[in-house]
């Protein structure tokens, strides 16, 4: 059989060994990388993958990538849009190596150096926040629990030492009255079990008040919202005092000293709104410097991965080759197209020029009985609908490619399903801006896995599209509405005109008759259905059986081609016992029941109609469904005996439309049921026949052996 065009079958293939120089080899896989047409076969299988010769490289890559993630996470914490190539680098040379691995190292370091600082910088910020709002807090607490005993003056509060404010005389009266001050920050959801353990562990004796901070925080780490709140204890005695800086511990509360004192209070509160200003100053420029290295590295991020992928990729290939003949030469097989080895051969050749090599590599084709891998050229167009067809399976070895003719039946198939032209336009404009925005829209395919699918098949919707708006057309649905695009072929009055002399009925039904020639021209519509049908009572019976007989007949059409492609298969590949055991009973199988149905759908429509005389009016059309099922259970169909005008020439209309048709229907149904045990059975038992004839063979051939020996060793025996 003469070669067909690659579109329709897949590639020839064949496998050849490669023979390069070590110093060149990465260059030359480099450059196969980028043709894209060799798939390596692994000639080390019984190696382990930590015993191969590239191991180390592997690993330097695989701990680039670890540094490039991290600074992708950085970035992407940032807010920064990472920017795209307009065309994808090429796999950096050997040496670039170490100048790439220093470089990721750098900003790493720069990066978790900038990041630790600034993450102790909001840690020290957000101490100081909530320091600031519990001094300010403390004014307010203190202030309401102030007990004057002789004047209003501060000297003579319980909370200040009464020595220091000249009052000696009153340190014996009321020494017992000394109050001990905690004050904190804690996180609001613990407060209320907070302050239930201090309550109990203290047995009531401590005064505790809460006051929620307003002042929005986050955590440094994380940098989610906190929401705290200033907490202030009011106790007696040092032995208590030990249990409530323990409980605040387990709490995680963050205790800060509270003077009692209010001008030393005040004097924090200055010091402390100093200190913020001046961390404020050093974050910003933190900030700004984080940013700036985030920005350098956002411009670089994405060659640096696809130079880090493809070293790691021609790494990962090098590792399938064999060192031989005292380290002087790298050998692999690979798979690749026949049509394409002189471009194979220039790939390498460039490759060892590129490397300095003074040894030429060479390609070996090898031999060999091994299933050959399946390759279909494919370009921006078929990719879309070579994948529909990979998704479901992919053909073998030089086998017809469904793909071709998925482009013309996967479209129209869903169309006919779909068939609205209003939505089609949809379709067709969301379909169109892929295609024409194509080349900004492929650098960001990748934001979404949605969309990367869309995309892909910007094509596949571009002739749903189409073939949508053409069935929508043909049965006028237009957003599930009809439009009144060539007028109507029925003479039935359209409009409603509700008055006195002539009411709206609501329950009035519109019946289409095409045999009514008051009703029908007898003229067919130009284009599509009639859109008289939408508010006919009748419509959806009408619709109905048209759609389900077209699509019947689309469907054994598609299964038949289907089946006749196989036989395109098991001729190409001289597997002649399959047409007789597979071929001939699927067709026969699919043609005698399905396709007869196909055929008494087209003898229905050409011998019945509404405007005919009986016996061929549409009274005596018969139903092709009963008449499907009588066939199929060897089942005569009862005479109806008011159908007279259906009874002539001792043919019964209503039920057979030509004379014969009951014999010829139980000829075709117990020849296709005959086919179901070929179909079944045929091809085991041809594989069966097949080794019971080889084992005949060799069991024959072993007997000749041993009988042209035996004379020999009696001959020794003599």
């Amino acid at each position: 059989m003469p070669e067909m065009g690659t579109l329709f079958r897949s590639e020839l293939m064949c496998r050849c060994q490669l023979y390069l120089p070590p110093e060149a080899a990465y260059n030359c896989v480099a450059e196969l990388g980028e043709l894209g047409l060799v798939q390596f076969v692994d000639v080390n299988p019984e190696v382990s993958s930590f015993q191969r010769q590239f191991v180390s490289e592997i690993k330097r890559c695989e701990e680039m990538e670890r540094k490039l993630r991290f600074i992708e996470t950085e970035v992407i914490r940032e807010n920064l849009d990472v920017d795209q190539d307009e065309i994808e680098p090429m796999a950096p040379a050997p040496r670039e190596m170490v100048e790439l691995e220093n470089s990721l190292t750098t900003v790493e370091n720069n990066l978790t150096e900038v990041n630790t600082n600034y993450v102790a910088l909001r840690k020290n910020h957000l101490e100081l926040t909530e320091y600031k709002n519990m001094l300010k807090q403390a004014e307010i607490f203190l202030s309401e629990t102030r007990f004057n005993f002789q004047d209003s003056d501060e000297t003579t509060r319980l909370l200040d030492d009464p020595e220091e404010n000249g009052v000696s005389d009153v340190k014996d009266e009321h020494a017992s009255m000394k109050f001990n001050i905690v004050a904190g920050v804690i996180d609001r959801a613990r407060q209320v079990a907070f302050e239930k353990m201090l309550w109990r562990v203290s047995k009531g004796n401590v005064f505790i008040k809460f006051s929620d901070i307003e002042e929005e925080m986050e955590d440094p780490k994380t940098g989610n919202t906190l929401y705290k709140s200033v907490f202030m204890i009011f106790f007696q005695g040092e032995e208590l005092k030990t249990r409530v800086q323990k409980i605040c511990e387990g709490f995680h509360a963050a205790v800060y000293p509270c003077s009692e004192h209010g001008k030393e209070r005040r004097e924090r509160m200055m010091g402390v709104n100093t200190r913020l200003e001046d961390l404020h100053t050093i974050l910003t420029q933190t900030t700004d410097h984080r940013h700036r290295l985030l920005l350098a590295a956002s411009r670089t991020l994405k060659s640096s991965y696809v130079k880090v992928r493809k070293m790691k990729a021609i790494y990962h290939i090098l590792n399938q080759f064999s060192l031989r003949d005292s380290q002087r030469v790298l050998i692999g097989e690979c798979w690749m197209p026949t049509a394409d080895i002189p471009a194979i051969k220039s790939a390498i050749t460039t490759g060892a020029q590129n490397a300095g090599s003074s040894v030429v590599p060479t390609i070996e084709r090898v031999p060999t009985t091994e299933d050959h891998p399946t390759f279909n050229r494919v370009n921006k167009y078929t990719i879309g609908f070579q994948a529909l067809i990979d998704s479901y399976g992919i053909n073998s070895y030089r086998e017809v490619n469904p793909s071709v003719y998925t482009i013309a039946t996967f479209p129209f198939l869903f169309a006919v399903m779909f068939g609205d032209a209003g939505h089609g336009l949809i379709m067709l404009s969301f379909a169109l801006w892929m295609i024409i925005a194509e080349s900004s829209l492929e650098k960001k395919r990748d934001i979404s896995e949605i969309f990367n699918i869309f995309f892909g098949g910007r094509y596949i919707i571009f002739l749903m599209s189409l073939f949508s708006i053409y069935t929508g057309l043909i049965y006028n649905d237009i957003f599930s509405k009809s439009l009144n695009i060539f007028g109507t072929n029925w003479s039935t009055n359209m409009t409603f005109a509700a008055n006195e002399s002539a009411p709206l009925k609501l329950g009035e039904t519109l019946m289409l008759d095409p045999k009514n020639p008051n009703q029908y021209t007898g003229v067919p519509y130009p284009f599509g259905v009639d859109p008289a049908w939408q508010a006919a009572t009748n419509k959806i019976g009408f619709l109905n059986t048209y759609k389900m007989k077209i699509s019947l007949i689309f469907g054994v059409v598609h299964m038949s081609f289907g089946v006749i492609l196989s036989l395109w298969n098991k001729v190409s590949n001289r597997r002649y016992h399959e047409i007789f055991l597979e071929f001939f009973p699927q067709i026969f199988f699919l043609l005698f029941l399905f396709g007869y149905l196909v055929v008494m759908i087209f003898i229905k429509w050409l011998m019945y109609g509404a405007n005919y005389a009986d016996p061929f009016s549409e009274h005596c059309a018969p139903n092709l469904l009963i008449t499907f099922i009588n066939m199929m259970l060897f089942k005569k169909a009862d005479v109806d005996p008011k159908l007279e005008g259906c009874h002539t020439d001792g043919m019964n209309y209503e039920i057979y439309m030509y004379s014969g048709q009951g014999g010829l229907q139980k000829f075709l149904v117990i020849f296709a049921v005959l086919m179901v045990p070929i179909m079944l059975f045929g091809k085991p038992a041809h594989k069966i026949y097949k080794r019971k004839q080889e084992a005949a063979r060799r069991g024959t051939m072993r007997d000749e052996l041993l009988g042209g020996d035996a004379p020999q060793e009696e001959e020794e025996e003599g």
